[in-house]
């Protein structure tokens, strides 16, 4: 197993395709695919069973923070998952992720002990499981385009289409269908950097008239989804 950790600040944008086709031109010459390329990206989210995590997200505190179990690229039997804590503190994104094997990632979400369980990062996901007793809640995919930086160490902008859901076959093995969340013709753009955004691309952007967009993929699905379904068994709750 493999322990990684990242530091960085992110932002998002959402594109239309027009938009997307004029800002290749001024990347094409500044970035390249990164050593994933083109690919899926499968994930389960973890959340208690009235939505606690992505509810107290969505109020944007300062601090914040959310789990998921995510699958790269087609989900065949060997491949290896990663768990993922991702925190977000006054604008700077922590993700902490381990790589297991799927068995031994569903093992210990299960609550079961593995063998890689004692590793610095295998702690901290066991810390917030103590303290939230979370479940899978959501199945949540997108076919990915990366693009790494040739100049700009560190710098990587991604661009998400087909992000889908489903509440149902909560298992990374039973493929990568859902409900569309976004329209088909949506792109989902998020710049990675370490530190400040490189001049040109603010440039870039300024130019072309993209600007910053607050999208969630797990909080448009729970806002636009699963909040009314919540919403009407807490009152049934409560008659």
């Amino acid at each position: 197993m493999t322990g990684t950790t990242f530091q960085r600040y992110e932002k998002k944008y959402m594109l239309t395709r027009e938009q997307c086709t004029a800002l290749m031109k001024y990347l094409k010459d500044r970035l390249q695919p990164d050593h994933y390329g083109s690919y899926t990206i499968s994930n389960i989210y973890y959340d208690t069973d009235n939505f606690d995590l992505i509810r107290m997200s969505l109020e944007k505190p300062v601090y914040k923070e959310k789990l998921r179990m995510r699958w790269y690229g087609p989900p065949e039997a060997g491949n290896p998952v990663f768990l993922e804590l991702k925190k977000k503190y006054d604008g700077v994104v922590y993700k902490r992720r381990a790589e297991l094997s799927y068995d031994d990632a569903k093992q210990f979400m299960a609550g079961i002990p593995c063998g890689e369980g004692d590793t610095q990062i295998m702690k901290e996901i066991g810390y917030f499981l103590s303290v939230y007793p979370v479940k899978p809640k959501v199945f949540l995919c997108y076919d990915r385009v990366a693009l790494a930086g040739t100049q700009d160490e560190g710098l990587r902008v991604t661009f998400d289409t087909g992000i889908r859901f489903r509440q149902t076959s909560l298992s990374l093995n039973k493929g990568n269908w859902g409900t569309d969340l976004l329209d088909r013709d949506k792109i989902l753009m998020e710049v990675k950097v370490p530190g400040a955004f490189p001049l040109w691309i603010s440039r870039a952007f300024s130019e072309l008239g993209i600007f910053p967009a607050s999208f969630s993929k797990y909080g448009s699905c729970y806002t636009t989804h699963l909040a009314d379904g919540l919403f009407k068994r807490e009152v049934e709750r409560s008659a």
